[in-house]
């Protein structure tokens, strides 16, 4: 599937000589050389143009946020498919089928970075992709029976509709978009015609693929030009959308029973748990996201370790909570079966560590508190299998309740150090602080250093 970063270099050097990538040139600078493009400057010379502010700022599109319409209920099929298959087999089935869904969401989120796409043409270019979306959700549920191919069949048409798309960019197929038509999209189809094992199998396959391209292709991908306020916006809406799938699984649970005490207390413990995983993204890593992929020397590899795959874990470990979210409010007086706590408290510990993850790939720095939160998380899930579920819920509640206090707490001291250190700087003044300075270059929530860099992201 398409990935951040899925034109070739040939196809780079044709949008900017069409005039599809909107890059400009720094004030004063000299005109390239008659044979050199724009686009064939060095990526860390654009990255010192574009972090000065060269490129025009890309919102969100109307016909993107429509788009994602059809994710939200492609997420709630993909969550339908988990509730009724807790073990093993069951998470890697729903993984094999989730990853062909996104993929078709990023191939047109970067198709639409990369282009400008509030054109009619590419209007009912999305719109296109859309229902191929809405056909892969519909087959969701019998994806394992007797809608494999009808799967396959949408994600192949979404591959072929964004081809298309890019049609007139010499060598576009050859890289990840081209790896789509001609592979993991055939592979899809074929998995649908065989029986259920090596269905998994193949379109574990076709998934790899899709997964490995960007990797694959990266040196073809070098010359692609993101925009840095589009990209991180657009992610951060999809884990929005799969965050409200935690409001879906609470509230459909919770409306089917009576409401007694005990059902209340496990709906708010329910709600603080999506608040919680909520304000873990959107209060301190989501500006960091955004100013780490502004200021990298490789909007390539920040866009492709931090967003197209890190976003992949935290959207499916949301979906995993959510579902585990859903089975204890249906019941909270009954103890959790393995599968269920699973899926919560594994759900929770790999959104957890995957913020590790990302902090790494942007700071190289170790986000020492959402991994003691994480290894915590996972420590008390084998208890948890014994106790009620309305236990289970509180007290994963107020793990994450500790969690976004400790680093709040933390924000909050390095703000206090860091005015500390400008009032040092003033005539008179005594010394900074050392490290102040540094610390005051970064964004709000990025001024923490270790153990807490932008929440920890």
């Amino acid at each position: 599937m398409s990935t951040t970063g899925e034109l070739s270099a040939g196809a780079e050097e044709s949008a900017v000589r069409t005039g599809e990538r909107s890059e400009g040139r720094r004030p004063g600078a000299k005109e390239p050389e008659e044979s050199r493009v724009e686009g064939e400057r060095p990526e860390g010379e654009r990255a010192d143009e574009q972090r000065a502010g060269e490129l025009p700022e890309k919102r969100v599109t109307w016909a993107e946020l429509y788009f994602d319409l059809i994710f939200v209920f492609a997420i709630t099929q993909v969550s339908g498919l988990l509730h009724h298959h807790h073990d093993l087999l069951g998470i890697v089935q729903a993984l094999v089928v989730f990853v062909p869904v996104y993929w078709c969401w990023v191939g047109t989120t970067v198709q639409a970075n990369i282009r400008d796409v509030d054109t009619p043409r590419d209007r009912l270019g999305i719109l296109a992709v859309g229902f191929t979306g809405l056909v892969m959700a519909l087959a969701v549920p019998g994806a394992y029976g007797n809608r494999g191919v009808l799967l396959g069949a949408g994600y192949w048409a979404a591959r072929v509709v964004l081809l298309l798309l890019l049609a007139r960019i010499p060598g576009v197929w050859r890289g990840p978009y081209g790896v789509g038509v001609l592979v993991s999209g055939p592979l899809l189809v074929a998995g649908g015609l065989l029986p259920e094992g090596p269905r998994v199998l193949l379109w574990g396959l076709a998934a790899l693929c899709d997964l490995a391209g960007p990797v694959v292709f990266r040196n073809k991908l070098a010359k692609v030009a993101y925009h840095p306020s589009h990209m991180p916006e657009r992610f951060a809406l999809f884990l929005l959308v799969a965050l409200g799938e935690s409001i879906v699984g609470i509230g459909a649970s919770a409306a089917a029973v009576r409401l007694d005490a005990a059902e209340l207390v496990a709906v708010t413990a329910a709600f603080t748990i999506s608040a919680g995983l909520w304000w873990q993204y959107f209060v301190f890593a989501a500006d960091a996201m955004r100013h780490a992929v502004t200021v990298a020397d490789s909007r390539r590899d920040m866009v492709r370790r931090v967003f197209q795959y890190g976003h992949l874990a935290l959207a499916a470990a949301v979906i995993a909570v959510a579902v585990g979210i859903g089975e204890t409010v249906a019941d909270p007086r009954r103890a959790l079966g393995a599968g269920s706590v699973g899926l919560l408290y594994g759900g929770c510990g790999l959104y957890l560590l995957t913020f590790g993850y990302t902090r790494w790939m942007m700071f190289r720095s170790v986000a020492t508190t959402r991994i003691v939160a994480a290894a915590v998380v996972l420590a008390l899930a084998p208890a948890m299998v014994r106790w009620p579920a309305l236990a289970a819920l509180v007290a994963l509640a107020v793990v994450l309740v500790t969690l976004n206090v400790v680093e709040h707490v933390l924000v909050a001291r390095a703000a206090a150090a860091e005015a500390v250190g400008e009032r040092g700087a003033e005539p008179g003044a005594e010394p900074a602080a050392e490290g102040a300075a540094e610390r005051a270059r970064k964004p709000s929530g990025e001024a923490v250093g270790d153990p807490v860099v932008g929440g920890p992201v």
